[in-house]
């Protein structure tokens, strides 16, 4: 089989997580370009239509449910109508993030409970649903969380205070390794990336304070941009990435390697 027939995805489904804008919608134009039809979920019903008019625009078979992946019954629910519209997932992308920077001396509970249930509960619901009712019965599946670099190491001290969002992803980097040697008996691929800084609606106020220090401590010099990950994510949700399972892929200039 060629290279190109490998990282094809003409007739598979994805469902994206916190797709309608950001990191989201970059692996959801990615996945589409190559043929995938995608449905994404967010909160926000209006943001999820300009997201799918987006798509639509550049040939991408696309349609969106809204719904919160912080809320239990939420995920329920958004499993139940994402299965009866697509019939199957073969892809399904763990995207919807949330973040708080705070001490942790003042903390607030509610904000590390939002963060537990965005971050790690919602995968965790959505990805076992899935996976029961539609990966593990058809033999085949690609989970793709997204973590982040600051689940793999602390944060400096110019980089804000994030324990919160730090431990959450740090949680997702070994949900991704234990549910990869998990799920492997059923043909289903577990994988993460872990991109380090882009601009998006959730770091834009950090970058506008410290933009240039955190791009200094990348050796490539610079910040993510709207088409870094959508290589990885393809490679890890296609057939070219059948071989990798449990690993996470920082995607971040190189400051993991500094």
């Amino acid at each position: 089989m060629s290279l190109r027939q490998l990282l094809d995805l003409t007739g598979r489904t994805a469902i994206v997580t916190g797709g309608s804008r950001g990191l989201g919608l970059q692996i959801a134009e990615g996945l589409g370009e190559m043929g995938a039809e995608v449905l994404l979920t967010a909160r926000k019903a209006d943001e999820l239509e300009q997201a799918v008019a987006h798509l639509s625009a550049m040939g991408i078979k696309a349609s969106a449910i809204p719904g919160d992946m912080g809320k239990p019954e939420s995920v329920a629910a958004f499993v139940d109508a994402a299965l009866e519209r697509l019939g199957h997932a073969d892809i399904l992308v763990n995207n919807a993030g949330a973040n708080w920077a705070a001490p942790m001396e003042d903390y607030p509970f509610d904000a590390w409970m939002k963060l537990l249930n965005v971050n790690l509960t919602g995968v965790f619901l959505l990805t076992q649903a899935i996976g029961k009712r539609s990966m593990i019965p058809r033999r085949r599946g690609k989970v793709l969380n997204v973590a982040s670099i600051a689940g793999l190491r602390g944060n400096r001290p110019d980089e804000g205070e994030m324990i919160g969002y730090n431990t959450t992803k740090g949680a997702l980097v070994n949900f991704t390794r234990t549910l990869a040697a998990e799920w492997g008996e059923h043909d289903i691929n577990v994988n993460a990336l872990a991109p380090g800084f882009f601009e998006t609606k959730m770091t834009r106020g950090l970058l506008a304070q410290k933009g240039s220090a955190l791009t200094a401590h990348a050796p490539l010099g610079r910040l993510g941009d709207a088409e870094d990950l959508k290589g990885p994510a393809v490679l890890l949700c296609s057939d070219a990435g059948k071989h990798v399972t449990g690993q996470v892929l920082a995607v971040d200039g190189g400051v993991m390697a500094a």
